[in-house]
């Protein structure tokens, strides 16, 4: 894990169906955090870390239903700004406990260019809180009544594809959707007097998963780009 994206190319993220499984490129397989500098300074206006407790819910089978209501809310209120809008994160996995939060990964033409979007998301019930440069052009938005978070990037960016391949690995394999459920719960309740340090407890667990998503070819995975992808994010 590194602190730090590094520089990527969007023609990096199609591998040859005979390359070597080993060969993902770095920027896929290499998780940015930010050092503590850029973790404090991350937060916008008032917003700050959560206080309240981790509480965690078995999976709910509305939850599907509630992202695709979403999406299409969003799509609407954006228009041709989306260029992609994917359901990710515990609530994206049958199965998988969660917290009641719909994760939604949109992906903009330039997330930098805040004013295209994130006024519209505003006047419909978004504040945002998280804005985050450094972490693949990362900003995040909450709904006003806290059961959505909208993560916006730049279109084509490596972490939509990480989160992509994390959740079909999920869904396909059972063990591992289990591993990360009960150490999700463990950890919460270990966290409860410090919610903020919730999310950096996980990394152990998701490097694990992610070494065996990154042990089997590129190709394999459902969500692996088969074309190049141009300087706008979409196949070329």
């Amino acid at each position: 894990m590194t602190t730090a994206s590094p520089p990527f190319s969007l023609m990096d993220f199609v591998v040859p169906e005979e390359t070597p499984m080993s060969a993902y490129p770095r920027n896929i397989t290499e998780r940015s955090v930010g050092n503590a500098d850029q973790q404090s300074a991350r937060w916008v206006g008032d917003a700050a870390p959560p206080t309240d407790a981790i509480v965690m819910m078995e999976s709910d089978p509305t939850w599907p239903e509630s992202y695709r209501r979403e999406a299409d809310r969003v799509v609407a209120v954006l228009g041709d700004e989306v260029v992609r809008i994917e359901h990710v994160g515990s609530t994206s996995v049958p199965g998988l406990p969660a917290k009641p939060i719909i994760d939604i990964d949109l992906q903009v033409l330039d997330s930098d260019a805040e004013q295209a979007y994130i006024p519209a998301l505003e006047r419909v019930g978004y504040t945002h809180v998280l804005r985050e440069p450094w972490w693949n052009g990362h900003r995040m938005l909450v709904r006003d009544d806290g059961r959505i978070n909208l993560h916006v990037f730049p279109a084509g960016s490596p972490e939509p594809l990480r989160h992509l391949l994390f959740r079909d690995w999920l869904r396909t394999h059972t063990d591992d959707r289990d591993l990360y459920g009960s150490t999700k719960k463990r950890l919460a309740a270990a966290t409860a007097d410090d919610p903020d340090s919730y999310n950096l407890a996980k990394n152990d667990v998701i490097d694990e998963i992610y070494s065996r998503i990154f042990s089997v070819p590129p190709h394999t995975h459902p969500a692996w780009p088969t074309r190049p992808i141009s300087a706008g994010g979409r196949p070329s």
